[in-house]
């Protein structure tokens, strides 16, 4: 079975603690990943909202960079894909599978060409935006204006549908959300992003998002950060289980992954703490009696057929 995370801030992580991505003290690192026998983690450069100006493009530079001085370390377990091809190869070698993303679209500084050349880069998606306003877009902090994509952002999604870039709108406006839907000709992603009916926090989708994003054949992944998951002060696995059942049985499993947010978050559910633990989400569908097909898709499937789909 493959597993896909579709989101992890590990990157930013280690390189505040002066760690390894080998082996660390964060939610995330290749050795826990090399448990499982097929696992895709999308490496997020977030741009911390500090980082502002032309200050955001060079953090962007440095992050990725960091990526591959990592890579060039522990090549033997980790390599960098930008196909679903890739990925493949990649997971036949028993290796753990990378996609470059960035995470805040001000990395761009309002320039396509900053987009193409993170894309010679091999960077292959692009969360439009953090909470904050950006060059792109309002984020969901800065939905009180009801502002949505800018003409630049509008320029953005027609480049990366060009260029073959996974378009995230996690973090982004409701309104962005709804211009992406309009705009994009491409699958798009939400990528660690929940169920607005099971917890009413406005960094989760409505369910007439979740309608929207199947009818564009995208992808979700479900986030594990305790305040998205519950209003309760503190989350547990059948948190993370509420959410999945409510996208089931809304629209189905083929719109539905994970994207846990690993070193992104302050806190995580109880009983799942790291990457380790992803096993246990996996487990616990199968105990609720959901057929292995549907299982593997929830697992993986669904974003390796929008990888496949938009990057080729």
């Amino acid at each position: 079975m493959i597993i896909v995370d579709a989101h992890c801030d590990t990157l930013t992580k280690i390189m505040e603690s002066k760690e390894s991505l080998n082996k660390n003290n964060c939610h995330n690192d290749l050795n826990r990943m090399s448990i499982y026998d097929g696992f895709v983690q999308f490496f997020a450069a977030f741009i911390e909202p500090y980082y502002s100006g032309a200050y955001a493009l060079k953090r962007g530079i440095e992050i990725v960079d960091a990526f591959y001085l990592e890579m060039e370390k522990h090549s033997q377990k980790l390599s960098l894909c930008t196909t679903g091809q890739d990925i493949e190869n990649v997971l036949s070698e028993r290796k753990i599978a990378a996609i470059l993303s960035i995470e805040g679209g001000e990395a761009l500084n309002g320039d396509l060409s900053a987009l193409r050349m993170f894309y010679k880069l091999g960077v292959r998606s692009l969360c439009l935006t953090w909470n904050h306003r950006n060059e792109i877009a309002d984020g969901q902090g800065e939905d009180i204006t009801g502002g949505g994509l800018t003409n630049f952002g509008r320029s953005v999604i027609a480049e990366m549908n060009s260029l073959g870039m996974l378009i995230d709108v996690s973090h982004i406006s409701e309104k962005g959300f709804w211009d992406v839907i309009e705009l994009s000709e491409s699958p798009i992603i939400a990528s660690h992003s929940n169920a607005r009916a099971i917890c009413n926090h406005k960094r989760n989708l409505t369910d007439d998002q979740i309608f929207a994003l199947v009818k564009n054949r995208g992808v979700m992944g479900i986030n594990f950060y305790p305040p998205f998951l519950t209003k309760s002060k503190t989350a547990a696995l059948t948190d993370i289980i509420s959410h999945i059942d409510h996208i089931v049985g809304l629209v189905g499993c083929d719109n539905i992954g994970l994207g846990a947010d690993f070193d992104g978050i302050e806190t995580t559910p109880t009983d799942v703490c790291g990457v380790e633990d992803v096993e246990k989400v996996i487990n616990t569908l199968a105990i609720l009696n959901y057929s292995d097909s549907d299982i593997k898709k929830i697992a993986g499937e669904n974003f390796l057929r929008v990888i496949k789909t938009v990057c080729g």
